[in-house]
């Protein structure tokens, strides 16, 4: 698996990219802005963009999408998003519905060539976010951060939901690279040991 991130916007969102050298095709995760830097990361990678795939709806994870949609001839990447971050009541933190998305769902498995990518609905930091897997990578977001987790103040945040959140992937078996969606990168070990906010969901939870 071709792998490659990117700082973007004026918060510096991780912009990840996953993709499958032999099939020739890639998927991007949370263009939040810079959508240049983030075609410029498609080109080097030599591959086709396929799917844009959003962790959550906030506009510093989404702002480049309309620019990478438009910059690819039809039919142009699939974009996807949980339902539960398709607002029309908050247009200025979340995407307008009209942009249109393809549905994730819990326990749903999408390809990018002959990558598997499991998605599993880990609310806490908006109702609809979602943690990707993808072979030895976990994609989580505003989730999980190296030794932090994401704030729940926000509309449709809930911090009892990010506890249970926090659990699952503290439960999931492996040791995933942990790939959030601000800041360094980590491992899942390091965050089961040395992260307060895991230790507390796995142990209250």
């Amino acid at each position: 698996m071709i792998f490659d991130t990117i700082p973007v916007g004026q918060i510096d969102t991780n912009c990840y990219l996953i993709g499958d050298e032999t099939e020739g095709v890639c998927a991007v995760v949370d263009p939040g802005g810079s959508p240049e830097r983030v075609l410029e990361m498609v080109r080097r990678s030599g591959l086709k963009l396929e799917k844009i795939l959003l962790t959550h709806g906030h506009y510093d994870h989404t702002g480049a999408v309309q620019a990478l949609v438009d910059a690819d001839p039809a039919p142009g990447p699939a974009v996807y998003l949980h339902p539960a971050d398709v607002r029309e009541d908050d247009t200025r933190l979340y995407p307008p519905p009209a942009w249109g998305f393809n549905h994730f769902e819990d326990g749903q498995h999408l390809s990018v060539g002959g990558i598997d990518v499991r998605v599993l609905h880990t609310p806490g930091h908006s109702a609809g976010s979602v943690t990707l897997l993808a072979e030895d990578v976990m994609l989580c977001g505003d989730t999980l951060f190296a030794g932090s987790c994401g704030r729940c103040d926000l509309a449709g945040g809930d911090e009892q939901q990010m506890l249970d959140s926090l659990k699952r992937l503290a439960g999931l078996e492996g040791n995933y690279k942990v790939c959030p969606g601000h800041g360094p990168l980590s491992t899942l070990d390091q965050e089961r040991s040395g992260n307060s906010y895991v230790r507390m969901a796995v142990k209250w939870r």
